[in-house]
């Protein structure tokens, strides 16, 4: 039999409803209950208070109350039974999920993430868009709420200070190590040695072309330190380059291979290669950073400069299942399609 409220002390608990908060109260009361429940302070089989005595307690309204019950009914983490009232389920657990901005090899490391993740634990996602204020107001308004944190940085020197609040055993920074530092738990790509080795596989291929371009054009937000290793990398094979960072000067020309980190100048330059009747892979080359689902159907099939973002979201869920510390850095590797 479940024990009454009143008798398990649960109306003792604290459950942080703040009336000055942005946050509507039934949300509140829903990230409360599943706090608890993620810092092990509920468990299954324990009782909710009633409606009236939530009610009662917190000055809520009973729509308000209702509506956080049946929200967490509806996440299976509650249930009800007549005349006995709500109680503990299932330890539900929640994690927040970070990303920079949406991108098609967002959308992979997403739903590898979210599908290696058990039926009980939940996954908000936000993104912060490389805006401090966004990843201020994000990480802010998740204090407490959340069993894990999956963070993707930016280069902003506020963002040490803004995570500085999470616990180290409950953050994973993943994709980018700027303003990570060695205490932290982490899931990488190197966008430097990585990506010199990279371009290194590639030797043969470029050796058909009189120059080698980097697009770097000025809208990005890529670590600008492959723009230094594609430097090394010239100067070391002797291969004549160029690095074009106003997407106005994009122009193809033949005999030149193109490297991008923006599938906006992918767009660009098969447009240009069209008018021009350049056949990339043969007139022209081109290889572009980050692989997504589609690149291998573009054209003829477009080679790329990519981590392995399945990988990626993957080993962040392991972070979140198995408890353990994790420092690892997912490799880079060159896929050789027709556009080189």
């Amino acid at each position: 039999m479940h024990t009454r409220p009143e008798q398990n002390g649960l109306m003792k608990k604290d459950f942080k409803i703040d009336v000055n908060s942005e946050v509507p109260k039934y949300q509140q009361l829903v990230n409360a209950i599943n706090n608890q429940l993620a810092n092990n302070k509920l468990s299954i089989g324990d009782a909710l208070p009633s409606v009236n005595n939530m009610c009662n307690t917190y000055k809520l309204s009973r729509d308000t109350v209702f509506k956080s019950y049946s929200i967490l009914k509806e996440q299976g983490v509650i249930e009800s039974v007549p005349n006995k009232g709500y109680y503990i389920a299932n330890k539900t657990r929640k994690v927040l999920l970070v990303l920079d901005t949406f991108k098609a090899y967002k959308e992979v490391v997403y739903h590898s993430f979210v599908n290696n993740l058990p039926e009980n634990i939940i996954t908000d996602v936000q993104f912060h868009h490389y805006n401090i204020d966004n990843f201020k107001t994000i990480l802010n308004n998740s204090k407490g709420k959340y069993y894990k944190y999956i963070v993707m940085p930016f280069d902003n020197n506020e963002v040490p200070s803004v995570l500085s609040d999470i616990e180290n055993d409950k953050l994973l920074l993943i994709d980018w190590s700027i303003n990570s530092n060695s205490k932290n738990n982490f899931v990488f790509q190197d966008f430097g040695e990585a990506f010199f080795n990279a371009l290194k596989d590639a030797n043969t291929l470029f050796k058909k072309y009189k120059k080698l371009v980097f697009v770097y054009p000025s809208f990005t937000d890529h670590p600008i330190e492959t723009v230094t290793y594609f430097k090394k990398y010239c100067e070391l094979f002797n291969f004549k380059y160029q690095i074009i960072t106003d997407p106005n000067l994009f122009q193809v020309e033949k005999n030149v291979a193109y490297i991008s980190t923006s599938d906006r100048i992918l767009g660009h330059f098969l447009e240009q290669c069209r008018i021009e009747d350049f056949e990339p892979g043969v007139d022209v080359g081109f290889l572009s950073y980050n692989e997504t689902p589609t690149k291998k159907f573009i054209y003829k099939g477009i080679s790329v400069i990519s981590t392995d973002f399945k990988a990626l979201g993957t080993k962040a869920a392991e972070f979140v299942t198995q408890d353990q510390p994790v420092q690892h850095y997912i490799p880079t590797k060159l896929i050789i399609r027709e556009s080189l």
